[in-house]
C-alpha cells in the first residue's frame, strides 16, 4: 500500500490504525472490521443512504454489502481533539474511478487501542444507481409543456412499455431477449400528457413476484427511511427513487401489496386503485385477476393530483361524501382487531395509538369481523399462482437458473396448481369477496399496510418469510375484494415507519386519498 500524505500531528498509533482499517476493508475482513468500531449502542455510521446507529446494525449492514471495493488512501488529515480522541478525514481513490472521502471520530482505549466511534462515508457519485434505475434520461420522456402535473418527475417500474425501450421485468436474461416497444403504455402516457417528465425506468423484483425488494441481478434498492432495511417490493425501484428525491411520482403495480408494502417501509403514500380502474395495456402481467396500476408519492397532495390524472374517466372518482354511511356500519371508519394478530407488537401498538387519537378528535371507528386471514391468503395464493404460471411459466421453464431461489420456488409452487384446485379456489374467492363486502359495506377499513416495519437486510430467510406471510394476509383483503387501498405514512414504530392502510369501497379511489389527507390532518392535531 502506498502511504498517503499525512497532515496534522497524529497521536501515536493512529495512522497505523487507520491504514489497518483500510486494509481490512479491502480484504472484506468482517471480523476485523467489526473490531475496529467501538462496541456500543451509540456508535454511528452514515452515508448517502442514511444513518446506522449501534455497533450491531453497522456490522449487519457490512455483512450484506458484499465488500466496499479496492481503494487507495491518497490523503489523511488529523485534528487532535484530546489525549484519546481525534477527528480523521481521508480522501480515497477507488479502483473503479472517482474520489471518495471518509470522516471518522477515533477514540483510544488503553486495552483496545484506537477504535472508530463515528464515521461518515462519501462515495464517488454514481452516474446511475442500478439498484434503483435501469435506464435514466434528462428526461427519458419529456412531458407536455403544461398540465396538472407540470414540473413533476416520474420513475416508471420496469413492467411498463415505453416506446423505444425494452421491458426487463427485473431479470437480466429476460431483458436480453425483450423486443423494443413501439407504443407507450396508457398509464405512462397519461402522466406524460399531463405534463410530468419520465426520469427513467426503475427496478422491480423479478417478474414482480415478491414484496421484499431484493434483486440478485441488479442489487437491492436503498431504503432511506430505514438505513440497512429492505425497501419492499415489487415496486422497489420507483419507491426508492421517490423516497430518495430522485422522482416525485413512482408509477408501479400492485398485485399482492407491491405498492402498499414499499410505501409502508419507506414512509410514502401508495395507492392501489380499484381493480380495473387503470388500464393494464402495455404492462407485463403477473396475475391479471389481481394486477393493478398505481402510484407512490412523498405527500398526499401530489398523490391526489397524480391519481386524478391516472383515474380520469375511470369512474373511480366518487366524492368524499360517498364514503360516509349507506353501509353495514353507522360510522365511516372500521377496524378489524382480529386481522392484526400476526402483526409485530410495535405495529399493533402504533395502530392502536392512531385509532385512539382519531376517536379523540371525534371520529367514530367501529369494530368489524372479517374472514380469517389465513383463508384469504391461501385462496389468494392459489388463484394468483395459477395466473402467474400462465403469464410467465413458459419463460421460466425455458430459462432454468435465471431467477433468485425464492422467486423460482414461487413459480415451482405455481406450476403445481391444477385446474381443479384453481377452480375450487376461484369459488372460494367469490365467496370471500361477498363476505368482505357484507362486513365492510361502504365503510373504510383501517389496517396496517404491513405487519412490521422494514426488516433488516441481514434478516434470516425464515424471518423474512414469516413477515411476508403476515403482511400478505392483510394485503389480500383488498386483492380478493377488488377494492382500492391507500397506504398513508401515519404509524411510527421504533424500527421505522409503517403505513396506515385505508381500504375503501370499489370506485372510491379519489375520495380515499381525500380521506387520507383528512386523517393526516386529524392525527397531526390530536
Amino acid at each position: 500500500m502506498t502511504l498517503p500524505s499525512v497532515t496534522g500531528d497524529a497521536p501515536e498509533g493512529l495512522v497505523e490504525a487507520v491504514l489497518a482499517y483500510e486494509a481490512a476493508l479491502a480484504a472484506d475482513d468482517q471480523e476485523a472490521l467489526a473490531a475496529f468500531f467501538v462496541p456500543a449502542a451509540d456508535t454511528l455510521r452514515a452515508d448517502a443512504n442514511g444513518l446506522l446507529v449501534g455497533h450491531d446494525r453497522i456490522t449487519a449492514f457490512r455483512g450484506r454489502r458484499g465488500g466496499a471495493g479496492v481503494r487507495e488512501v491518497r490523503e489523511l488529515r488529523v485534528h487532535v481533539l484530546g489525549d484519546a480522541a481525534a477527528h480523521v478525514v481521508t480522501v480515497n481513490a477507488p479502483a473503479s474511478g472517482g474520489r471518495g472521502a471518509v470522516s471518522q471520530l477515533w477514540v483510544r482505549n488503553e486495552s483496545a487501542g484506537w477504535r472508530i466511534a463515528a464515521a461518515h462515508v462519501t462515495a464517488p457519485a454514481r452516474a446511475i444507481d442500478q439498484r434503483v434505475w435501469r435506464v435514466v434520461g434528462a428526461p427519458l420522456v419529456a412531458g407536455a409543456p403544461d398540465g396538472p402535473l407540470a414540473g413533476e418527475t416520474v420513475a416508471v417500474k420496469d413492467l411498463f412499455a415505453i416506446a423505444g425501450h425494452r421491458i426487463g421485468v427485473g431479470v437480466r436474461a429476460y431483458l436480453a431477449e425483450s423486443p423494443l416497444e413501439h407504443r407507450t403504455a396508457p398509464a405512462v402516457a397519461a402522466l406524460v400528457d399531463a405534463g410530468a417528465d419520465v426520469v427513467g425506468i426503475a427496478q422491480t423484483d423479478q417478474f414482480a413476484y415478491s414484496i421484499a425488494g431484493l434483486n440478485p441481478d441488479y442489487g437491492t434498492p436503498v431504503n432511506p427511511a430505514v438505513p440497512g432495511g429492505i425497501p419492499g417490493g415489487s415496486s422497489s425501484g420507483p419507491a426508492s427513487a421517490v423516497a430518495l428525491g430522485q422522482a416525485s411520482i413512482g408509477l408501479g403495480t400492485d398485485t399482492a401489496g407491491s405498492i402498499r408494502v414499499p410505501a409502508s417501509y419507506q414512509g410514502l403514500w401508495g395507492l392501489r386503485p380499484t381493480h380495473g380502474a387503470v388500464s393494464l395495456e402495455g404492462v407485463a402481467p403477473l396475475a391479471p385477476r389481481y394486477d393493478t396500476v398505481g402510484w407512490l408519492t412523498r405527500d398526499g397532495g401530489t398523490m391526489l393530483r397524480a391519481a386524478r390524472v391516472g383515474l380520469a374517466g375511470s369512474g373511480a372518482a366518487r366524492p368524499s361524501g360517498g364514503l360516509r354511511g349507506g353501509g353495514a356500519h353507522t360510522g365511516d371508519l372500521v377496524a378489524a382487531p382480529g386481522a392484526m394478530a400476526s402483526c409485530a407488537e410495535p405495529v399493533r401498538e402504533a395502530f392502536d395509538r392512531a385509532v385512539e387519537r382519531l376517536v379523540a378528535t371525534g371520529r367514530e371507528v367501529d369494530a368489524v369481523e372479517l374472514p380469517a386471514l389465513d383463508e384469504l391468503l391461501m385462496t389468494f395464493r392459489v388463484t394468483q399462482s395459477a395466473e402467474a404460471w400462465r403469464s410467465d411459466g413458459a419463460w421460466v421453464d425455458a430459462h432454468p437458473g435465471a431467477l433468485a431461489p425464492d422467486v423460482a420456488a414461487r413459480f415451482a409452487w405455481a406450476r403445481d396448481v391444477t385446474p381443479e384446485r384453481e377452480a375450487a379456489a376461484l369459488a372460494d374467492a367469490a365467496r370471500l369477496a361477498a363476505a368482505l363486502d357484507h362486513a365492510l359495506g361502504d365503510a373504510v377499513l383501517l389496517i396496517p399496510a404491513a405487519a412490521s416495519a422494514a426488516p433488516a437486510l441481514d434478516a434470516p430467510d425464515a424471518e423474512l418469510e414469516e413477515r411476508r406471510q403476515a403482511t400478505l394476509g392483510m394485503t389480500a383483503i383488498a386483492g380478493i375484494a377488488g377494492r382500492p387501498a391507500l397506504s398513508v405514512p401515519l404509524l411510527v414504530t421504533p424500527e421505522g415507519p409503517v403505513g396506515l392502510c385505508l381500504v375503501g369501497p370499489r370506485g372510491s379511489d379519489l375520495a380515499l386519498v381525500e380521506l387520507g389527507l383528512e386523517l393526516e390532518d386529524h392525527l397531526a392535531r390530536a
